[in-house]
């Protein structure tokens, strides 16, 4: 299941963000990668309930196993803000310590995604919160689907079948963030 951590928000996996060098990237998915990173290193992790949000998702507290606050590390890596509007201020102070050394989003310039989802609202989610279990990542945009004959191919955005291409997790089909990492697992590039 996928949790909205409660009282911070980061950026959606299509917003833009520059690095310290002015570069574009998207930060939404550096976040997502760096949440993945920091949960395999002491799982499980547990999420005790606050509330669902108005789209009808889970909304939690989480920690690590080893008793590490996953959204106090999100917002003191720079990879999350806090969210006021929710935390009361509870992250402030992790969010002044990575403002101060211009760490993850820090580094260089962002606009907070609550301001961007306002400027591209279409009145739903634009991306699924993130995952604290697993890594299938939603924010990752290479489709890893298996064929009617079991071969496993990945899709690039802007390749023919790229967006018909439905991916079904129960199936063995997955989400990849890189060609490399889709070769590595063995699967083969679509030819059209």
């Amino acid at each position: 299941q996928r949790i909205r951590l409660n009282g911070i928000d980061a950026p959606e996996s299509r917003q833009y963000c520059d690095d310290a060098k002015g570069f574009e990237y998207f930060c939404g998915r550096r976040s997502s990668q760096a949440l993945d990173e920091f949960l395999t290193a002491s799982r499980p992790v547990h999420c005790s309930f606050v509330t669902w949000d108005r789209y009808g998702r889970f909304v939690g507290n989480c920690t690590r196993s080893d008793g590490a606050n996953v959204a106090a590390w999100m917002v003191e890596h720079g990879q999350a803000l806090d969210w006021p509007k929710y935390s009361h201020g509870e992250y402030a102070p992790q969010q002044s310590k990575a403002s101060v050394a211009r760490v993850g989003l820090w580094a260089g310039s962002f606009q907070a995604p609550w301001d961007w989802r306002a400027q591209h609202s279409d009145d739903g989610p634009t991306t699924a919160p993130l995952s604290v279990f697993g890594s299938g990542n939603h924010t990752c945009n290479i489709k890893g689907n298996i064929s009617a004959e079991g071969e496993r191919i990945y899709h690039m955005p802007g390749q023919k079948y790229y967006g018909v291409t439905q991916i079904s997790p129960a199936k063995g089909e997955r989400w990849f963030c890189s060609e490399a990492e889709a070769i590595a697992a063995g699967w083969r590039r679509s030819k059209r």
